[in-house]
């Protein structure tokens, strides 16, 4: 007897080929038949009747900071609604383990810094009773919605080996080589590889460099190593030039990292603007370099525009313009009676202007902010208008503008860039990104920036995109990128294809409405605190391992996914090195 039987709907596989119609059938969370519509006479619990809907493998993030939301959000609910069945957590060389509980504090302040999770959240939902990789994972196991794999942070084995001095400091010559041992004993656990980084735009709740930004190359070359003797593994990686373009001491420790671990690399984030074209080729060519020299490094991308909103108020990515940080992150009435000053003013304008801004340069088009909330009489009446036509009205500079806005909120008015980079040019290079072997869609960040960006749903907005849009690929094209080709680049066993064999990952979905919700503020965090959220439309059922976790739309509660573990649930994927 099956334990479901979706029938009639227009399967497509994740592989690419042709859509059609056929039914498929489920038992002990596997798929055992995928027959012609009307073959399948065995007994079935459930019988889904998806005539006129699309049947799909489950969608995989291969980007994500779920690690400590899972806790108090088993399905992955911002995600699963839209269809992700399968995340990978622990990026960017963030992770809640090891830790020595002694650090639960200064990870806490860390992760709400980095990452953007309110800190009461942190606080409250997370039950920090680990030390090692194991429990951390062994507290998940069992308790989640979706199949979550995690890599093993460099900022975390730093600080359980060197304690406080891992910032500040260069490692001794043991210290790596405890660290190393420990990332072995991580991915023993089920760890799936190793992330750092090296950005900038990385520093701890002391407004220090985190951790990992302190290691020397011999260091993260190392840890690469280890990764080297376990199945199922891979690298992610963080640099300046992921924002700036790379420098060329980056793009040769990318290529010495991938060929060290003899795995695929992974980056964060490539954008893709035609009025910077170089710098998008630039990046492409890193992981070019990378391919010359036997091994292989990805670039991750997003198909669609996310919404985020910034503030003068909570650390953002203004905070990380050039300079800008001496004002940004004064006590707020100092910072609000500096962002007075003329000469204050214009220094942020200039300093803003600067090259070594990079991409975060794009949000400097003073004009081109929406404003959200506003919170004073004097702010009356701008929500939903843009600074450049309030900046018009009042015969000032779009810059003077904003800043008085803000300062007359308290600095906490809800401001939303205006994309700068949907232009027919630059969805055209997007396109032809896709196309490439070292490009995958991802780089969501689910998880995290919880009240400053909304990347989440960014599956189903791309569906929408792709049946009724701009329609840049073809569905199955669609499908295929945000299924089969993250679940092989992460070496994901048995899934991102329906075939009979493979894991009951599966979303059902309408193809005349699937979509993303507006995104709205909502605070159901614990401690309260807010987050952007959007629901889906269209999707019908979402289903892990055979058992559904969404149905009508909505979450079920019921939790069937499983803590995926290098070795076991991955195999290792080859670089063109071999071995």
């Amino acid at each position: 007897m099956l334990d479901q039987l979706i029938r009639g709907g227009t399967v497509v596989d994740g592989t690419g080929a042709p859509g059609k119609r056929a039914d498929v059938g489920v038992r002990d969370g596997r798929i055992v038949v995928v027959g012609e519509v009307g073959d399948v006479d065995e007994p079935a619990n459930e019988v889904v009747d998806a005539t006129d809907l699309v049947v799909t493998p489950g969608f995989v993030d291969p980007h994500t900071h779920y690690d400590a939301q899972l806790f108090w959000d088993p399905p992955a609910a911002s995600s699963s609604l839209h269809g992700v069945t399968s995340i990978i957590g622990g990026n960017c060389g963030f992770t809640l383990a090891p830790l020595d509980p002694r650090d639960a504090d200064y990870t806490r302040q860390m992760m709400a810094k980095v990452e953007g999770m309110p800190l009461k959240a942190l606080e409250e939902g997370v039950p920090w009773k680990w030390s090692s990789f194991a429990e951390y994972l062994d507290a998940l196991d069992g308790n989640v919605g979706v199949n979550a794999g995690f890599l093993v942070g460099h900022c975390a084995l730093r600080r359980k080996v060197m304690g406080a001095d891992a910032v500040g400091n260069v490692a001794s010559p043991e210290q790596v080589d405890e660290m190393a041992l420990l990332l072995s004993e991580c991915i023993e656990a089920g760890g799936l590889g190793f992330s750092t980084t090296l950005s900038f735009t990385h520093s701890d709740g002391d407004g220090e460099p985190v951790a990992s930004r302190w290691a020397s190359r011999d260091e993260v070359l190392a840890l690469c190593a280890a990764v080297r003797a376990y199945e199922g593994t891979m690298l992610e990686y963080v640099t300046d030039g992921c924002l700036r373009g790379f420098r060329p001491d980056e793009v040769e420790l990318m290529a010495d990292m991938t060929l060290a671990a003899r795995r695929p690399l992974n980056w964060n984030v490539l954008t893709i603007d035609s009025k910077e074209p170089e710098r998008y080729r630039e990046q492409l060519a890193a992981c070019e370099n990378a391919a010359a020299r036997g091994g292989r490094a990805v670039a991750l991308t997003m198909p669609v525009l996310v919404e985020m909103n910034m503030s003068f108020l909570n650390y953002c990515a203004l905070f990380m313009l050039p300079d800008w940080a001496s004002i940004m992150n004064l006590p707020v009435p100092e910072r609000m009676a500096k962002l007075r000053d003329p000469e204050v003013r214009s220094f942020l304008a200039e300093r803003a202007r600067a090259p070594e801004a990079g991409v975060i340069a794009r949000l400097t088009g003073w004009g081109r902010y929406m404003l959200g909330d506003t919170y004073s009489a004097a702010n009356e009446g701008l929500k939903g208008r843009r600074v450049a036509d309030i900046a018009k009205e009042r015969g000032q500079d779009s810059f003077d503008t904003l800043l008085d806005i803000v300062l007359a909120d308290d600095l906490r008015t809800v401001l939303w860039p205006l994309p700068t980079d949907s232009d027919d040019g630059s969805w055209q290079l997007r396109k032809e990104a896709w196309d490439r072997d070292d490009v995958l869609l991802g780089g969501s960040d689910a998880g995290a920036h919880l009240d400053r960006m909304c990347g989440a749903p960014y599956t189903t907005r791309f569906l929408a995109d792709c049946l009724r849009g701009r329609k840049l690929v073809p569905l199955e094209r669609a499908v295929q990128l945000i299924t089969q080709a993250p679940a092989e680049l992460l070496g994901l066993r048995d899934r991102g294809v329906i075939a009979e064999g493979s894991h009951a990952d599966l979303v059902v979905f309408d193809p005349a409405t699937v979509d993303m919700e507006d995104v709205t503020l909502v605070h159901d965090l614990p401690g309260g605190a807010g987050r952007l959220y959007a629901g889906s439309t269209g999707v019908q059922r979402v289903y892990v391992n055979g058992r559904a976790i969404v149905a009508d739309g909505a979450i079920t509660g019921d939790l069937p996914g499983t803590i995926l573990r290098s070795g076991r649930d991955t195999h290792t994927v080859p670089v063109p090195a071999g071995p």
